[in-house]
């Protein structure tokens, strides 16, 4: 028979070999979430809370509201709230009238002018962000599934390369803050590995909602580097890398960031 102090030791192994095994496997990526402190991650998870579901609330009303022309609703189409579940988790998406990539924003002002004949919403205007936070919160929970269209795989590495790529008056790329100094310190706040798992999101910085897009041209100003027009290739492309190196991660629009 094996002697306690054998059977103990004999279990401590088996214990470090399963703790092992797990943390080979698990997912290194995390969240932004993650790198907050716990007041901010409560706000973010109650909706009472949650400034952000302002503009769900402000969206939903939009969606079931009759536009242009053509005197249709988005909910004509597109009934019930869980309608678009899993929609924002797969933009950006080849558009083959345009032959590229288009995002959930510029997918909605499609429908506005096909199917409402009404005029398109301005890049980033209170309105597109709110339809866009109705859309996206219906994905929320979801693993974030670009597309696996070969058509996309051109602007996927489009994407990648300007996220290497040295920009600005301080020579900075996107890759320098969130892959190799990612969890360090700037200014106070913890660096975030730059996935877009809560877009459209509630920034306090902002006192508002914003894209992914402004979050990309943020870091752009900040750069000292010359802003993409809203509606460029460079932003889709940008995008569109950030969703595929994320593929798999929760969604949890709207998101609450520092």
């Amino acid at each position: 028979m094996r002697s306690l102090p054998a059977i103990v030791s004999a279990g401590a192994l088996a214990v470090f070999l399963v703790t092992w095994a797990m943390a080979q496997t698990a997912d290194p990526r995390r969240s932004g979430y993650q790198e907050m402190g716990a007041s901010l991650r409560a706000m973010q998870d109650d909706d009472s809370a949650n400034p952000g579901m302002l503009w769900v609330g402000e969206g939903r009303a939009l969606w079931a509201r009759r536009e242009g022309a053509a005197g249709k609703a988005c909910a004509d189409c597109h009934a019930g709230e869980t309608a678009m579940a899993g929609v924002a988790a797969r933009y950006p998406a080849f558009d083959a009238a345009t032959n590229r990539p288009i995002d959930l924003g510029q997918r909605v002002n499609r429908c506005r002018v096909e199917q409402q004949k009404a005029e398109p919403l301005a890049p980033e205007s209170r309105e597109l962000v709110a339809l866009s936070a109705f859309i996206a919160r219906q994905s929320r929970g979801q693993p974030i599934a670009p597309p696996d269209d070969p058509r996309l795989r051109p602007f996927v590495e489009s994407g990648e390369a300007l996220w290497r790529q040295r920009q600005g008056q301080l020579n900075l790329s996107c890759a320098q803050c969130h892959d190799d100094n990612a969890g360090g310190r700037l200014a106070g706040a913890t660096i975030p590995q730059g996935h877009p798992t809560g877009y459209p999101i509630y920034r306090l910085e902002w006192q508002a909602v914003g894209s992914l897009k402004r979050r990309l041209r943020n870091c752009l100003v900040g750069m000292r580097a010359e802003p993409y027009a809203y509606d460029s290739a460079e932003y889709a492309a940008l995008e569109l890398y950030l969703m595929s190196r994320a593929r798999g991660m929760a969604m949890e629009a709207p998101g609450v960031r520092p």
